[in-house]
């Protein structure tokens, strides 16, 4: 086949005229590797983007939708609807927190996010706290790209060009980030539980009566892998709960065995409110996301209504019947091959060779936490992710793709890797480092 005219196509997230001036393009997937068109075999350090966590090409999961899609290949969801989008929630239910098992699907992350603002808010009117909208997010935090995502989330780049239209009454909470007293943690940093107190301040300026919702990703993902410190999400759960605030997590990267337990609520014993997912939730086989809501926020909101529509929100894929399929298939792979155990046994094995880098040409920090892992370079003058864009692209040409967000190259692999697939990544970086500027 001849090279597609790549002119039409304006991609997302994207330097769009350097990629068409020297295109990267895959052919396709199995397991641990993409093919490019060019039959080079790369092996996945990212998982995709952070979502094909039981690898590429499962025939499980291929067979489920081929038979679906004969089956059902639409049903909508809007005062009818399809038995698997029912037992596809309980499937979700099971892995989530005692108690956070009403399940609500979105498409993606961005929608789960604006939806579980939304459900907090519509929470808060059924409570007769009409007066609760406001809306806390954290810097540095990624929500997706919905106006409710970008106006809760922290990353400046994402919110400028929008700046002036983003939500009224949202503000945000500090980072948790420092180079001066966790560089190099293992883990999660034993400094910050008290960046949390930040919180009360926020609450003081604003008072407790005027907000609704506290969100933060359990683990920072996009803006570069940052860990939360130890005790600083137990600490957020208190201030929350003191104050009637509902806490949401975003768990779009964090969930479905990323952190070596189906969710970070469980791995850290924090349990929030409402839960966002997506990425995972279908292996990527198909666009799909959830929020899980504490039983008692759903019937809240249920039992306010006088009848009909309880929740006017909702959209035209939801419980898609591809997507219901995909998450059945994915989440009876997490389960049959106990891939989240798996996970956390070879998370000490991931640590130990991304931490093997400390001391290489540019390394300024190494954090991790489970199968993820964050890798931040000193940045060129002027020049804000030039060094790291020129890592990915080395390791690309050598057979291992990566990810880069600023100066930070950040790892995430699909859940079946082997020992010597992370000795290749992390080889292959420490040999792009060595050789660059």
């Amino acid at each position: 086949m001849t090279q597609p005219d790549l002119s039409n196509l304006w991609m997302p997230f994207t330097a769009n005229r350097q990629f068409k001036s020297n295109p990267r393009l895959l052919a396709s997937a199995k397991g641990m590797y993409y093919t490019t068109t060019h039959g080079q075999q790369v092996l996945d350090s990212t998982a995709g983007l952070w979502c094909v966590n039981a690898g590429h090409g499962r025939e499980e999961i291929i067979e489920a939708l081929s038979e679906q899609t004969k089956r059902l290949d639409y049903a909508p969801s809007f005062q009818i609807g399809h038995e698997d989008s029912f037992r596809a929630a309980t499937a979700v239910a099971e892995l989530m927190p005692n108690g956070i098992d009403r399940i609500f699907f979105t498409n993606s992350g961005s929608e789960s996010v604006d939806t579980a603002l939304k459900i907090a808010l519509a929470y808060h009117r059924a409570n007769g706290e009409a007066h609760r909208t406001r809306l806390i997010g954290r810097e540095r935090g990624y929500h997706g790209v919905g106006f409710g995502g970008i106006s809760v989330g922290g990353i400046s780049p994402n919110r400028k060009t929008f700046s002036s239209v983003l939500l009224p009454g949202v503000d945000h909470i500090r980072h948790t980030h420092s180079f001066e007293k966790n560089a190099f943690s293992r883990g999660q940093p034993a400094w910050g539980a008290h960046l949390a107190d930040h919180l009360e301040e926020v609450i003081a300026l604003h008072d407790a009566s005027t907000i609704a919702a506290v969100i933060v990703e359990p683990l920072a993902g996009s803006t570069g892998v940052l860990i939360p410190p130890q005790g600083y999400l137990e600490r957020l759960r208190e201030i929350t709960k003191k104050h009637g605030i509902l806490l949401i997590f975003d768990e779009v990267i964090t969930a479905f065995g990323r952190l070596g337990a189906a969710t970070a609520s469980d791995l850290f014993g924090v349990k929030p409110d409402i839960i966002t997912l997506a990425k995972g939730i279908s292996n990527a086989a198909v666009p799909a996301g959830a929020v899980a809501v504490d039983r008692t926020i759903h019937d809240t909101i249920l039992n306010a209504a006088q009848s009909g529509i309880e929740f006017f929100h909702g959209y035209t894929y939801s419980a898609h019947p591809l997507a219901t399929a995909a998450i059945q298939a994915s989440l009876s792979i997490y389960r049959n091959e106990q891939l989240f155990e798996r996970a956390a046994s070879l998370a000490n094995y991931f640590e130990e060779a991304a931490h093997s880098l400390q001391g290489k040409p540019h390394v300024q920090d190494i954090r991790n936490l489970g199968l993820v892992a964050g890798i931040e370079l000193s940045s060129r003058e002027n020049a804000v992710g030039a060094r790291a864009s020129e890592v990915f692209q080395k390791c690309f040409d050598n057979g291992v793709l990566i990810r880069y967000t600023g100066d930070t190259l950040a790892f995430s692999p699909p859940l079946i890797i082997e020992k010597s697939e992370i000795d290749k990544i992390f080889t292959t970086v420490g040999q792009a480092l060595d050789s660059i500027a």
